[in-house]
């Protein structure tokens, strides 16, 4: 916000936040995730139909088990997650014309959350490979959800373990005003 010396809390947070890639092995507090979850079930949603669930995932093993998920979709062996303590899924019902979005919005409300609340977070794709697969359905069984959703994002969340990260200019043909 070029020239402008006052700026609210929430458009700060969504100018500050970052795609965060390294992580404190800390849990974060059990209040401040619930924040975070809260404010993702207030996206809007196409006709106000809801189709996302959240999954908030601080079960190392259950985390550990969607991260080399991901890893064996993108072909390496890492840990998409950057160490990340908690792993927040969002999945959408296919059913719902508005899906896709609908839980991009939610994805997007949970990461400017987190930057409020001093969290890092980075939103991790292949959500939707990842619960195509044999291993992703059974998860999602194992956790009594049934239904056709589909994969929307991973988010990553938890303390940065890095120095305060500077965004890359705006580039000049990003708005187009026509009064």
């Amino acid at each position: 916000m070029k020239g402008s010396d006052c700026m609210n809390d929430t458009i700060k947070n969504i100018i500050e936040r970052r795609s965060v890639r390294k992580y404190k092995d800390e849990m974060i507090p059990n209040d401040l995730l619930d924040k975070i979850l809260e404010a993702g079930t207030y996206a809007p949603s196409g006709m106000g139909k809801q189709s996302p669930i959240i999954i908030a995932v601080t079960n190392k093993e259950l985390r550990d088990k969607l991260s080399n998920i991901n890893a064996k979709i993108m072909g390496k062996n890492f840990d998409p997650f950057y160490g990340a303590p908690v792993v927040i899924v969002v999945l959408a019902l296919k059913d719902i014309s508005t899906y896709i979005y609908d839980g991009s919005v939610v994805m997007e409300n949970m990461m400017i959350a987190a930057t409020s609340l001093g969290l890092g977070s980075c939103w991790i794709h292949r959500a939707k490979e990842m619960f195509e697969t044999d291993e992703g359905k059974k998860i999602l069984r194992d956790l009594g959800i049934d239904g056709e959703y589909e994969g929307i994002g991973n988010m990553i969340l938890g303390y940065p373990d890095c120095e305060k990260l500077v965004p890359n200019i705006r580039k000049d043909n990003y708005i187009y005003k026509v009064d």
